[in-house]
């Protein structure tokens, strides 16, 4: 229900306050204590029900240092910024071959998705199988770091 005023000036000069009975509003006890205070019996059904997840211990985190966090790129990608990479400098043109080492681009990994048109020289950490093939069937090389 809305009030217009609040229930204080409404009961003001009423003995209870609308709380019923004067003894059962009387003294700090009536509170039941601050917070999770003195609930050894009280209170447990919801302390369990609103905190059963951050009980104990759960699950098992990894160190950082032995999660091996892969950043692929793909050879559709490769192919067709192949050009803007040599202008940019990213990449060295060598007679008809370009070279790019994708580690200055942010990847640590090679994938075969797409199909190349040129000929490139492409230095990895790793590769995946089907990407060596289809650098090799396109006159390039496929250079492990």
């Amino acid at each position: 229900m809305i009030r217009k005023g609040k229930k204080i000036n409404k009961m003001r000069g009423s003995r209870s306050n609308g709380g019923g009975s004067v003894k059962r509003r009387r003294g700090a006890g009536n509170k039941g204590g601050k917070g999770k205070a003195g609930a050894g019996k009280h209170h447990w059904s919801t302390t369990v029900i609103e905190n059963r997840y951050y009980f104990g211990k759960h699950g098992f985190k990894r160190p950082q240092k032995t999660i091996h966090k892969s950043y692929p790129v793909n050879l559709n990608f490769l192919n067709d910024k192949a050009e803007e990479f040599v202008e940019q400098g990213i990449a060295t043109k060598e007679d008809d071959v370009i070279v790019i080492d994708v580690t200055e681009l942010g990847y640590n990994k090679v994938l075969a998705t797409g199909s190349l048109d040129i000929p490139l020289v492409v230095k990895s950490p790793a590769f995946s199988e089907s990407a060596i093939e289809k650098i090799e069937e396109a006159g390039g090389e496929a250079v492990e770091l």
